[in-house]
């Protein structure tokens, strides 16, 4: 008889993902504690959905299926499959990634006094998807368990130049479902843009034992058309203020709060590149010159940003890819 303890529901938010959600369900389901992985299509124009069901007809009740009437954004259709859920332990996967084999076994071992284990992820291009290697790229790349504290949580979701993404925020890790219940947590349903950071900082401002161990079972696949890398201003500014918010809970330290406005700051100028963006198309000379004025490190930020688009724009001309 399974372990109730060790069982985990899988919760997979899919939309437009009928190339993908077959391999996602089958290497969730391939995990012995995996009690049911749920499926919430989140308004998809695909087959998706009837992928999904077809995929119901070959494994039977461990697999769940909920269809929105429209498309509400990741963390709804999250939201949703909580719902359903009865596990004491909730996982994450995103429907073009996958896991690799005996994950859970791995993470229900090392999850004694913990709310939230992650393992690190194996990063690999789409072109390269059906492969990952040792030798692709790791979010975390550490060799110990470590024990993540929010400050450092917020520190590493502080965006660097120069490396793909590194954010803590795309960890998947299980998260004990009395913990979320005790403390009320779900997905912000406004944030369609990181709204892992914003669950998980939230829960280590309310106590939560967060551990990363070294093991490289989540794939990861980066996708040039992901909603994290293809984002509006709208998602951007609703981030920077969910990020605002938190920055105001009474119980943080004053380096919490100061990290918290870092962030929201990183973020603001990412709107700012956008909007100098909307004023070139718009031919606007003031409102391509404004955001730079606004702070030192949004000017140094935006700076930069052209200058990347000069030297890409210069190898096109000159016929380098």
């Amino acid at each position: 008889m399974k372990d109730r303890s060790r069982c985990v529901d899988v919760l997979i938010a899919v939309f437009n993902n009928a190339n993908t959600i077959e391999k996602a369900v089958g290497s969730a389901l391939s995990n012995a504690e995996v009690n049911r992985v749920i499926v919430v299509d989140d308004g998809s124009m695909d087959e998706t959905p009837s992928v999904v069901r077809s995929l119901i007809g070959k494994v039977g009740e461990r697999l769940a299926f909920l269809r929105l009437d429209h498309n509400e954004g990741p963390s709804a259709a999250r939201n949703r499959g909580l719902e359903l859920s009865d596990a004491p332990w909730i996982a994450i996967l995103d429907g073009d990634d996958y896991f690799l084999p005996n994950r859970f076994a791995a993470l229900l071992d090392a999850s004694e006094g913990a709310d939230f284990i992650a393992d690190d992820q194996v990063q690999v291009r789409e072109e390269k998807s059906d492969d990952a290697v040792a030798g692709d790229e790791l979010l975390v790349g550490h060799k110990e368990i470590i024990a993540v504290d929010l400050a450092t949580f917020i520190a590493q979701n502080l965006s660097k130049a120069g490396r793909q993404r590194k954010e803590f925020g795309f960890l998947k890790p299980i998260m004990r479902r009395s913990f979320l219940d005790l403390h009320q947590l779900r997905y912000d349903e406004k944030l369609r843009l990181g709204e892992d950071f914003i669950l998980y900082a939230t829960a280590l401002a309310m106590g939560a034992v967060f551990k990363v161990v070294p093991f490289r079972t989540y794939v990861s696949v980066v996708r040039s058309s992901s909603i994290s890398g293809n984002h509006s201003k709208q998602d951007l500014e609703q981030l920077r203020e969910s990020s605002k918010e938190l920055a105001r809970l009474p119980q943080l330290t004053v380096s919490e709060r100061k990290l918290f406005r870092q962030h929201s700051v990183s973020i603001d100028a990412r709107v700012q590149w956008l909007k100098v963006i909307d004023a070139v198309k718009r031919r606007s000379v003031t409102a391509f010159v404004s955001p730079f004025f606004i702070r030192w490190t949004t000017f140094v930020f935006l700076v930069g940003q052209l200058w990347e688009q000069v030297v890409l724009r210069s190898r096109k001309a000159l016929g380098f890819s």
